[in-house]
């Protein structure tokens, strides 16, 4: 398991529980093993394995492992892109946060996810109920946190998602499945009952595992303390932050702290080594979704949930040109003269013309995230971005994503008919997340002088990351402008401007990786952020000039209507629905 190369005939070996319809809790896979004859220590490795495979079984249009759709197009990063607003118009509904069509009901694209969350959650049920079922397993304790760390990652998924779903452990039978609402717990019992799984995982896991790619100690201490940050952010029923929890905070500085003390993690050298071949389960990955090729199979273990979002128009690509930078992202890397972010001019101009990334300070990072013409593409100095790439430019811009994906030369890179997939790995939590959750907690408890040289180290690392972006001439693209924080020189570092720039920290540094919708909710600042995005965007964009975001309701995607059908209205709609 050096990497998984999970075979698609280990997923005959699993019964799988889904809860969407009748068909599903109905159906039994030919050759399934009941929980009686896979309880022999020698099959249980297999699924445990098979559940590591169930967190990477998504899709371009179900995805679970990347939230791409979720959290960077809903947010202010990101355009759905593609050809124009009909193509895959679910994934425009979202951006509209327009989520229910009266002619066709639910968007499909959420139902798909929901469910294919709780198909993962299933594998993971069954394999704890037949390890659970034997003794005689030297490994017991140890694989039984890894399944619970990855019962703990769906479930995380899920309620960042959906807030209030059903919570189904490996202790329920069929009959009582049924009977479990999705208020069975409050909003902060149920992100208990995701803390009980990590912390299990701390409890049982080791320090370090053999095989890479399993979780153990640190992983599952760094993902208890993103619970515990997201818990301290409390909501009332209407999804507004009304209080903020100093306790759950205390929880989130005690965890990082453990893992920064390990000596197990540092950032990579250069921000690009995050997202090159090559550097997979590298001394910045926390935890990472595992992937392979070659092992096989016909397109081997290769992940195609970013598959419609290549640059179009490239020949050595295909299809389909989707998931494109925002203008408002583009202009928030810009720098001022003293090398910080421009908090508040930043968008009062934009950065389109090549000589536009001369003439402003630009944050490194942007030539790392976005497609740029004229620019390096993928540290390629002599591939160059093209404007001609663009898909539907007069909808949706040129500027193009660029983190998820590799140069067609890549041996981790496949073509499936216009779709491409890689074995890159997605990383679910890496090092500088770490960092940035610890300062977020430190300054919400006015520890602020405590979080300023560790979102000063997120910053070095991007200045220092400017070797590979060079043009063939060995000339920088653009104007590479940035500084680290010092109080009482370039910044009044009082508790209100490190939020502000710790903020804008984790903007710049996972950009178009997914968490911004999910921060701007966390904060309870999703409505005032994103509607000002909007009635900017929507003077360059005409697509968008119908989108509003409704706070109270579109904080969380709604519970799919067929499950609420499905159990006759035991699952309570989620507000505005």
């Amino acid at each position: 398991m050096t990497r998984y190369t999970i075979k698609t005939t280990l997923i005959a070996a699993i019964t799988v529980l889904m809860f969407s319809c009748d068909d599903f809790l109905e159906y039994e896979p030919k050759g399934a093993l009941s929980s009686e004859n896979v309880a022999a220590p020698e099959n249980i490795e297999g699924l445990v394995t098979a559940a590591y495979a169930g967190i990477a079984n998504d899709d371009m249009v179900g995805p679970i492992t990347s939230s791409w759709i979720y959290g960077s197009v809903r947010s202010d990063d990101a355009y759905k892109a593609g050809g124009g607003v009909a193509d895959v118009i679910d994934i425009h509904f979202l951006e509209q946060y327009n989520m229910v069509q009266p002619q066709t009901g639910d968007n499909w694209m959420g139902p798909r996810t929901f469910e294919n969350h709780y198909k993962a959650i299933s594998r993971t049920n069954f394999a704890l109920r037949a390890i659970n079922a034997t003794e005689d397993f030297e490994l017991k304790a140890v694989r039984t946190g890894e399944l619970r760390f990855l019962r703990g990652h769906s479930y995380f998924m899920l309620k960042q998602l959906f807030k209030y779903v059903p919570y189904i452990d490996e202790t329920l039978s069929p009959e009582e499945i049924l009977e479990v609402s999705n208020r069975e717990y409050t909003n902060d019992e149920l992100w208990n009952k995701i803390a009980e799984d990590f912390q299990f995982a701390i409890d049982n896991l080791p320090e370090t595992q053999s095989e890479v790619g399993r979780a153990n100690k640190y992983a599952a201490m760094a993902y208890l303390a993103k619970v515990r940050l997201y818990q301290a952010y409390e909501q009332d029923d209407n999804h507004q932050v009304v209080n903020i929890n100093t306790s759950r905070l205390e929880e989130v500085v005690s965890l990082t702290q453990e893992v920064i003390n390990s000596g197990m993690y540092r950032l990579q050298p250069d921000f690009a080594e995050n997202f090159l071949n090559g550097y997979d389960n590298g001394p910045e990955s926390v935890f990472a979704i595992q992937f392979s090729i070659a092992d096989g199979t016909t397109t081997g273990r290769v992940s195609f949930v970013t598959g419609l979002n290549s640059p179009h128009g490239a020949p050595e690509y295909g299809c389909c040109g989707f998931h494109y930078a925002s203008q408002n992202m583009v202009n928030a890397f810009k720098t001022d003269n003293s090398g910080l972010p421009m908090f508040d001019t930043f968008n009062e101009s934009d950065m389109i013309n090549p000589q536009d990334f001369l003439n402003n300070g630009v944050d490194p990072r942007l030539d790392h995230t976005v497609g740029v013409p004229g620019h390096p593409y993928k540290y390629n100095p002599n591939f160059l971005y093209q404007e001609s790439w663009a898909r539907d430019k007069g909808v949706y811009g040129f500027f193009g994503n660029m983190k998820e994906q590799q140069l067609p030369d890549c041996e981790c890179f496949i073509k499936n008919g216009p779709f491409i997939g890689t074995s890159k790995n997605i990383d679910i939590i890496r090092y500088a997340d770490v960092l940035l959750m610890q300062a977020e907690a430190l300054i919400e408890l006015g520890r602020h002088q405590e979080a300023l040289p560790l979102i000063n180290q997120v910053r070095a690392r991007a200045k220092a990351s400017t070797g590979r972006l060079k043009t063939a001439d060995g000339e920088n693209p653009s104007n590479y402008r940035i500084e680290e924080y010092v109080d009482g020189g370039n910044i009044n570092w009082t508790q209100e401007n490190a939020r502000e720039a710790l903020r804008w920290e984790r903007r710049l540094e996972f950009a178009m990786e997914s968490p911004r919708f999910f921060d701007l909710v966390r904060w309870g600042i999703a409505a005032e952020t994103l509607n000002a995005y909007l009635e900017e965007e929507k003077t360059k964009r005409d697509y968008l000039s119908g989108a509003h975001f409704t706070a109270g309701r579109d904080e969380y995607l709604p519970i799919p209507q067929r499950e609420i059908d499905f159990t006759k209205n035991l699952y309570v709609q989620n507000p505005g629905y």
